[in-house]
């Protein structure tokens, strides 16, 4: 009987261990990307991976624990017991963070992320300040669980399946990729599974409502030890997100794809534009002129007065069609009526940047006062051009947007948290596209090295 148990701990334990630290090492793998990508929210998914990489040493200890009594002292096994027991608390504090930081509220305030600290620490204090005792004492060891399960392991699986919820719907599913939004549907379902049969069921305790629902009583209704329930569910929380990575990746590099396509059309109808603008309509509304001049010389019912007056015609028309060429090629920078402070909340939303990279905006420009919609174009499209080049190359995680009014020009700065410009380093084609916009509008553009990149705008409000 003692042997037949043994085989069921170690059975219990390798199951759990497998479920959750073979699993989430493979999470943790999947995640190293995110440093390479600058993906913010792919880097929080390392809180999830220690959480499981930690509770499956956790469970691992029920077996290795109880054979080391043979060969240690009872102080080396109190200390033992006691660093099983805030392993526990620890993996289940690492799911909470989890669920801080995937949480996509904008209105979050500082003590926000102390939050999973403060839970730890009360836990610490209940269990060896009102529920004080032996470390090794198996009464204690029952209420230390439960206390960790309940006051950290049922609320952080509940924060962490909503924060991931919120996130997909707010950040992923404007990508329009069902099979993400699906898989990552599927791993927050499972994650408020677990809340439920890892957070609530405890070891038997005296207090309710471990005295009720707990490990014993639920194996004896449903037949099932809930170990193997919270392994299945770690095995499709791996499964889903790892699945939904490997999908992002493959989106991710489409769309990134796509921006440089864009980029790279973009600057060459604006030189075709400016070639346009600068050499064809002048050279042909000159031919205009002279011809119309010519006319003016030839006698008005003359062959060679009419044939000036049709070709003054034709070159009008020309010059027309040439415009309509231009205002094609500008079609990009025009922008709708909206105030500036509306337009740059909506790149901060834009899918293509803010499921890469946390987008923050702040701006402090009067209602009334705006740009011309070509002037208003052009600095979208430089500010485009920075959010695109944070999330390319930057390796970036966050970017802040600060816009302000300073009298007669608008000011505004792009500051991400990426590797910045190497020494030595040569403007590309965003960064010359973004200066010829600069000129264009009169205004002067910098690029500093500023724990990143920090580009500085400033442009007069009017031509």
């Amino acid at each position: 009987m003692c042997l037949q148990s043994s085989s069921e701990s170690t059975a219990r334990s390798s199951f759990s261990f497998t479920g959750w630290s073979s699993s989430c090492s493979a999470l943790l793998s999947s995640c190293k990307p995110a440093v390479r990508r600058g993906s913010t929210w792919r880097a929080h998914l390392r809180w999830l991976a220690a959480f499981g990489i930690a509770h499956g040493f956790y469970e691992w200890g029920d077996l290795f624990i109880p054979i080391q009594a043979e060969y240690l002292g009872a102080a080396s096994m109190k200390m033992l017991y006691f660093v099983h027991k805030v392993l526990l608390a620890v993996s289940f504090a690492c799911l909470l963070q989890f669920g801080v930081a995937v949480h996509p509220s904008s209105k979050r305030g500082i003590g926000f992320h102390w939050c999973t600290v403060a839970v730890f620490l009360f836990w610490a204090i209940l269990v060896f300040g009102m529920f004080p005792g032996e470390f090794d004492d198996p009464e204690w060891r029952r209420n230390s669980n439960a206390l960790a399960r309940y006051l950290i392991g049922f609320p952080g699986s509940l924060l962490a399946a909503y924060g991931l919820r919120a996130h997909t719907y707010q950040r992923i599913k404007p990508l329009n990729v069902p099979m993400i939004v699906q898989m990552f549907q599927a791993a927050g379902i499972s994650l408020g599974i677990y809340a439920l049969v890892g957070g609530l069921i405890v070891p038997p305790v005296g207090f309710f409502p471990g005295n009720v629902l707990n490990v014993e009583t639920f194996t004896g209704w449903v037949g099932i030890p809930p170990l193997i329930f919270r392994s299945l569910v770690g095995a499709v929380i791996a499964f889903t997100i790892i699945r939904a990575l490997e999908i992002f990746d493959l989106e991710t590099e489409r769309r990134i794809e796509h921006l440089e396509q864009q980029q790279i059309i973009n600057a060459e109808h604006e030189r075709l534009a400016r070639d346009l603008h600068d050499g064809a309509i002048q050279k042909v509304y000159t031919a205009g002129l002279l011809v119309e001049s010519a006319e003016w010389i030839a006698q008005p019912e003359s062959e060679v007065g009419k044939r000036l007056k049709r070709a003054v015609s034709v070159i009008s028309d020309a010059i027309l069609d040439l415009r309509r060429n231009l205002a094609e090629l500008h079609a990009h920078t025009q922008v709708p009526g909206k105030p500036l402070a509306l337009l740059l909340g909506e790149i901060a939303r834009n899918p293509n940047y803010n499921s890469m990279v946390k987008v923050s905006v702040e701006t402090d420009l009067p209602e009334g006062k705006a740009m011309s919609d070509r002037r208003t174009g052009h600095l979208l499209a430089i500010v485009n051009e920075a959010m695109a080049n944070a999330v390319r190359h930057a390796k970036a995680q966050m970017v802040s947007i600060q816009a302000e009014d300073r009298g007669e020009a608008f000011h505004i700065q792009i500051q991400d948290d990426g590797i910045g410009l190497p020494s030595g380093f040569t403007d590309g084609y965003g960064l010359r596209n973004m200066r010829d916009r600069a000129r264009l509008l009169n205004g002067k553009i910098e690029f500093n090295n500023n724990k990143g990149l920090l580009v500085t705008l400033e442009i007069p409000w009017k031509d």
